[in-house]
This record gives C-alpha cells, structure tokens and sequence, in this order.
C-alpha cells in the first residue's frame, strides 16, 4: 500500500534512503566480527582470501560463483587513509570494485580500467588531505565505511589455485602511516552481542523506528550525504535528523514517530516489489544494467542492497538470472531443458562468461560430475551446423553430450548467466544487440 498522508509519504522516502548505510553497517559487523580471517570474514583492515571455489555442502552465501575467487577488505578511513597494493596479474582478470557505505561503486580499479600491471592506491576518507606518496594513485570515498570486494578469475585446477593465490598473497592493506614498515595488524575480538546467526536482511527489516535512526543518524557522522542528496537533507530535517548529530528519538513529534514507525513493513514491500522495474526482462531472464551508481534514485539503490549487496558495474560485469522457461514455468529437475546458441553467438564477453545452476534455496547440488558451472572455459562439443546446446537436466544425456550436460537438481532451480566485462561493441548486452536465448524444454 502506498502512503496516503505527507508525514507517511515522508517516511517512506526516509527509510529508503536510509537502507543501504544501515544494511552495509550491519554486514560490515557480521563480516568482521572474527578474531582471525575465515571463509568470507575476517576482522577490519585485514585482507580476507578465499582460497578455493565452494561445493554442494557450501551454505553460508547464497548463489555462490566457481569464477572468481575474492579478495575482501573492510576498511574504516575515518582516522587515516588506507593503503591497496596489487601485484602485476600476469595477465590474469581481475576487478576490485570499493564500494561507500551507501554501496556505491566509487572505484573500480582492475583489468578494465587500471590494467594489468603492479598497482599502488591510497584510499582516502572524508574530511581527510594531506600528502599521498610518490607512485601511489589516490581512491577518494565519500565515506569512512569502505567495502573492497576484489575477483581473481580461476580456472579451479591445481595449478591455476596455486598462481591465484600468490596473487591474492601479494595484496596487501594496511594504514598510510604504516606503509614501508613491518606492519602487523592489532589483534582482533569477537563481540558477542553482534548478532551473527539471522540473515543481515531480516536483522535490517525487524529493526524499529527508534533503534533503525538512531543508528542512521550515527552512521551519518562519517559517512555524510553526498552534495546531490541536498533536497533528502532537508527532508531528514523534517524527520528531525540532522547529518554529523546524534538523534534524540525523544524530540521527533509523536505522529511523525508513529508515522517512520507504521512505514516500515509497506516501504520494504515497496523496495523489494521495485526489484522488478530494475532492468530488462527478456526470453525468461532478468538482469539490471543500473548498479554500483545510482545517483538520486534511491528506491533502486535499496532494491539492489536488498537482493545483490555489493553489485558491480554493469561495465564489469552483468548477471542475468532466470527462474522459468519459455513457457513461463517454473524449472523443474523433473523435465529437461536445452539452452541453444547458434554457431558465433555464444555470450560476448571479453573477460570470460558462466552458467549457474542452483536449487530452490540458491545453493549448489551434489552431482556425478560436480559440476556447478559450464562456462567460455568449458570444451563444448559442437553440433553439425557449429550450433553449440546446454542440456540442463537431472540425468546424464549420455555420450559426447556429457561434454554440454549442466547437472539439474530433483526439485526447483534457477539459473544464472555472467558475463565479465561484456563486450560493448555489437553484439553486446549492455545496448541490446545480444540477446540470451530462452531455455526451452525438451
């Protein structure tokens, strides 16, 4: 239901706006709230690497990847700016998109746009200046909470595990000042009220309106509105929140309180019911080309760090997901499926491309081959005409069709297509001119 009265409509407007730096505060605890780098997590300043691609027994993060392994880092910059080395790749893609606390995409250093040689950053928070060292590059964020999320493609064989991760060993983090030094990072402690077993999301979306800005109103002290956000300041006033000060829950006007309090739930239907007006629909698959920036629409920005928190630039890469076939039903490991591309018209992409298949939950499943993935890298064996066909199904089709078999679940499943760095030069994705083809059952 739409708001009906000014105070309501205000709300609403507010608590979107709001939602990404809520969202990424609270990831930022569950993710750092470790004494030493695991899995996905490790504490602030330190540089977590995930050395292996997940299996069917990996439940942690939905709809993993078996493309790239990640090389993350949690960042506070509010006291001094932070220091990103990069080895020479060799050749090899990579993409290190930081993100703000407002989840946007401020930099995106790596094979696209830095290339692939030896890099030096010094990412720099608000407020602070000073002099940046020779062969260094300065990364200005807008806020002190910054969210490096770097990718390494990996074939996944031995060799290929081995050489990535003396790339992901030469990355280092650390503090300017203590650049050129044998740095070792302060220990780390676990704070036991973080609550580290509830989904993030649902933590987000059962907050009340007195805890959800207050903390708001905190975040803001270091991680301020940028100069475009100008009309929605005046609109926090209203609310009674003033960027750079505490909120005293106490002097909002009580029908104002029950109005953020009584927009909650519909706003949060209304963020997610806008996750379908984010992209294009096409052939029974969705994918947005508007994330990682996104100026004044504040309604998407929420929508993406509802469902894909810490989405790329589309110039990086494009994720398009389907949950149904060309009929329009709902995949089933029941039925089997072909996806077909004609000879020369498998994804453009210049980095390299893959197809997911994952259960109803967004995981991966046990399979013969263990097999997750068919991608650029995979040896499809062609038909006659140069045609090349996935066969998406429970069952081995048997023979040189192994070669093209996608293992399906027994039950529900969605596929997903990524493409890294897509082609922007027809036939392209990104303007239309390539188009995925729908999946049709057999």
């Amino acid at each position: 239901m739409m708001p009906t009265t000014p105070n309501a409509q205000l709300a609403a407007e507010v608590y979107a706006y709001a939602y990404p730096l809520v969202t990424m505060e609270l990831t930022r605890r569950v993710m750092t709230n470790v004494d030493h780098p695991q899995g996905l997590s490790g504490p602030m300043g330190r540089l977590v690497k995930a050395r292996a691609y997940p299996d069917a027994n990996f439940h942690s993060v939905p709809a993993p990847n078996a493309d790239t392994l990640y090389a993350m880092a949690w960042l506070d910059l509010a006291e001094e700016p932070w220091v990103l080395t990069v080895p020479d790749s060799l050749g090899r893609y990579y993409l290190l998109p930081i993100l703000s606390g407002w989840t946007e995409v401020f930099e995106a250093p790596g094979t696209r746009t830095t290339g692939n040689g030896p890099q030096k950053f010094v990412i720099s928070g608000p407020g602070l200046s000073g002099a940046i060292p020779a062969g260094f590059t300065e990364l200005k964020s807008p806020t002190s909470m910054v969210w490096v999320i770097g990718r390494l493609s990996c074939t996944g064989t031995p060799e290929d595990y081995q050489a990535t991760h003396a790339m992901q060993d030469a990355m280092e983090v650390m503090p300017l000042s203590a650049y050129g030094t044998s740095y070792s990072p302060l220990p780390a402690a676990v704070d036991p009220a973080v609550d580290m077993t509830t989904p993030v999301r649902e933590q987000v979306n059962a907050m009340d309106a007195r805890t959800y800005y207050t903390l708001f109103a905190e975040l803001l002290k270091s991680n301020p509105p940028v100069p475009a956000d100008a009309r929605m300041v005046d609109k926090l006033a209203g609310v009674g929140i003033v960027p750079g000060r505490s909120l005293d829950w106490s002097t909002v006007a009580p029908a104002m309180q029950q109005a953020l309090e009584e927009a909650i739930k519909p706003t949060q239907g209304q963020i997610l019911a806008h996750v379908a007006n984010l992209g294009e629909s096409i052939n029974g698959w969705t994918f947005p080309l508007k994330t990682g920036t996104y100026g004044t629409d504040y309604l998407s920005r929420a929508a993406v760090t509802m469902i894909g928190l810490g989405a790329n630039l589309p110039a990086d890469a494009v994720y398009p997901m389907s949950q149904q076939d060309a009929d329009g039903h709902a995949y089933s490991g029941e039925n089997a499926y072909i996806l077909h591309f004609e000879e020369g018209q498998l994804p453009p992409a210049d980095a390299f491309w893959s197809l997911t298949i994952y259960n109803e939950q967004s995981f991966f499943v046990d399979n013969p081959l263990n097999r997750y993935t068919v991608s650029s890298r995979t040896e499809f064996v062609p038909n006659n005409d140069g045609s090349i066909e996935v066969y998406i199904q429970k069952d081995s089709p048997g023979g040189d069709r192994e070669a093209n078999w996608l293992p399906a679940p027994p039950g529900r499943f969605s596929l997903m297509l990524r493409l890294y760095l897509p082609r922007t030069n027809a036939p392209s994705i990104l303007d239309g001119t390539w188009t995925i083809p729908p999946v049709r059952k057999v």
